[in-house]
């Protein structure tokens, strides 16, 4: 049972006794958000990707911790049947918690699957300091358009993400924002929130399902050595704010620049004929872009989910120890 009266994020949290035990003695631990279990990829690619992502932690000499919410618990760390319960509950049986919907999803009882900035709530109030995802939210395109009275008004769809990023210290590893938004609004809104966001390897954004779309990276390491270095001068600094280090998808898993971007343009044209708005359009426009690639994107959405935990880990590895609590 949850905590009777008022209580706080710390107050919900149930650790796992191995992460708990591997943040005392000052291990690297990476976290590892849910929703891409319960609402990113179709089973049983979800349950395999969520497997595979913990084990490419380990193979790098981190610990695992999957975030979730059951029953008024945010848990710190997953079972096996645990990952195994949210890859395969039926459609719309497990709620989606995010910043805004989080009292709702606690309150909700049952399962609530964390998106990137609840997991940076929880994974930062148990004391992990790096995070893995696949891609983040951002900036939806039209969300600057027109005007309240126009026929085409702006509909100010902006992540939560991008808010949470700004806000909770953080190393989050990802392959940029998702390829479906407006990447250089995305960009904008994260400089103007004062989010460092870092590309590994190249002078390129990483574009998601392929190595680059073509966007300049606000700033370049070679390696995930130097990335290391500058995470822990950023969160040393105290300033607040996540850093964002993007890696590019394997070149063997990526989809070539012009065939993701042809697709995603495409799906992008039939939501707006169909009205898919709102929290349905990003399932909608993945899946859609599955199909139109003959499920490529879906194999290259996998690959660089666990590529980036990979990363993870091994930033993780070169932290630990040195990052201020």
């Amino acid at each position: 049972m949850p905590p009777s009266g008022p209580s706080t994020v710390v107050d919900r949290l149930v650790v796992a006794p191995e992460i708990a035990d591997a943040l005392h003695a000052g291990r690297p631990v990476v976290a590892l958000e849910s929703t891409l279990i319960s609402h990113g990829l179709p089973y049983p690619a979800n349950i395999e990707v969520a497997r595979a992502s913990e084990a490419a932690v380990r193979a790098a000499g981190a610990i695992p911790a999957t975030i979730a919410i059951r029953d008024g618990r945010l848990l710190v760390g997953l079972t096996d049947a645990d990952l195994e319960a949210l890859a395969g509950a039926p459609s719309g049986t497990v709620r989606k918690a995010a910043r805004p919907s989080l009292a709702v999803a606690l309150e909700g009882g049952g399962w609530a699957a964390t998106t990137v900035s609840a997991t940076m709530i929880a994974a930062h109030a148990a004391g992990i300091r790096v995070f893995a995802t696949g891609g983040i939210g951002g900036v939806h395109r039209g969300a600057f358009a027109g005007s309240s009275d126009s026929a085409n008004p702006a509909t100010l769809d902006i992540s939560s993400d991008l808010e949470e990023l700004a806000r909770t210290p953080m190393a989050v590893v990802c392959a940029g924002p998702k390829a479906i938004l407006d990447v250089p609004a995305t960009l904008e809104y994260l400089e103007t929130r004062g989010v460092p966001v870092v590309a590994v390897g190249q002078d390129e954004l990483p574009g998601f399902y392929a190595r680059t779309l073509g966007v300049p990276a606000p700033a370049s390491v070679p390696d995930v050595a130097a990335a290391a270095r500058l995470v822990e001068t950023h969160l040393g600094l105290g300033s607040g704010g996540a850093i964002l280090i993007c890696v590019p998808i394997p070149p063997a898993d990526a989809l070539p620049g012009d065939i993701a971007a042809e697709a995603i343009e495409r799906a992008i044209d039939e939501a707006d004929a169909a009205a898919v708005a709102g929290p349905a359009l990003t399932p909608w426009l993945l899946a859609r872009i599955g199909e139109l690639t003959d499920g490529a994107s879906i194999r290259a959405n996998t690959a660089l989910i666990v590529n980036n935990a990979g990363v993870a880990g091994a930033l993780a590895v070169l932290l630990a120890g040195t990052v201020p609590g």
